[in-house]
């Protein structure tokens, strides 16, 4: 049987190219979407890459686990390389020992992932990938049904991102919600109260909302620091707060998240 891996010995070789710079975010943020790929970094996150459809351009691992991972070269191309290159390739220390890039899928409309949830989150101007990655975990793990985005978010499919979610940004239906906030017209028109969180005088504990408020429901969280705009907050049906104690007044936006996505799916 023949080797299963290619071998790259130079860094800058163009068969590289899909992983160069990869801590550089303004140029992978340039180049990746407009180019159809996203990475994924670690075992368990690829194969769930894979379970979901994702169709893989090409692997990329530490030569010391290309015979472990010999099975992904029945899937694409298998490129192999001391630690040495991938570091000076990538930017830093590919400690997992495994790289993939991925094609990306066509984007979902909004009414299309609406036409199947219950409950969603929304978010305005959440533009840091760990809260982005975190927020899609918790999501997957507390029962929402799907995330919409604001233009300005993060994209879910920046390395980072999948990697804090641990794949599950693949399990959770998205799509950007544009124009904004004017589409925010268009989630209610699909049947879902819109809840603001805010820590506001006026919003309600989420443990009073009402049946009817619950039962398609669409939670709006903002980003860390501002949280939601005011055009965002007016064009909310609800203000919702999560209480505190002890003086504390917010949580980070990704802990609020999960606080509230258990609240409203339980």
């Amino acid at each position: 049987m023949g080797p299963v891996a290619v071998s790259i010995t130079d860094p800058e070789d163009e068969r590289l190219a899909d992983y160069r710079a990869l801590t550089d975010v303004a140029l992978r943020t340039r180049f990746e979407p407009p180019n159809g790929l996203f990475i994924a970094e670690g075992e368990l996150v690829i194969r769930r890459a894979l379970k979901a459809g994702y169709r893989p351009r090409s692997f990329l691992v530490d030569a010391k686990r290309a015979e472990d991972l010999a099975e992904f070269s029945d899937l694409s191309v298998l490129y192999a390389a001391t630690q040495d290159v991938l570091e000076r390739t990538t930017g830093f220390h590919v400690h997992r020992g495994v790289l993939a890039s991925f094609h990306r899928k066509p984007d979902r409309g909004a009414g299309e992932v609406l036409e199947t949830a219950r409950r969603v989150a929304i978010l305005e101007d959440v533009n840091n990938h760990t809260n982005v990655g975190a927020i899609f975990r918790g999501a997957a793990a507390l029962g929402m049904d799907a995330v919409l985005l604001s233009p300005s978010c993060a994209d879910p499919l920046y390395r980072r991102s999948v990697r804090v979610s641990m794949g599950e940004v693949f399990a959770v239906p998205y799509a950007r919600l544009d124009p904004w906030p004017a589409a925010l017209q268009s989630v209610r028109a699909a049947g879902f109260t819109l809840l603001a969180m805010t820590p506001a005088p006026d919003a309600i504990p989420m443990r009073d909302l009402r049946p009817d408020q619950r039962a398609r429901s669409a939670l709006l969280l903002g980003a860390e620091g501002p949280g939601l705009t005011p055009a965002a907050m007016q064009a909310a049906d609800v203000r919702v707060v999560i209480p505190m104690h002890n003086g504390v007044d917010s949580l980070n936006v990704a802990a609020a998240a999960a606080v509230a996505f258990y609240e409203l799916c339980r």
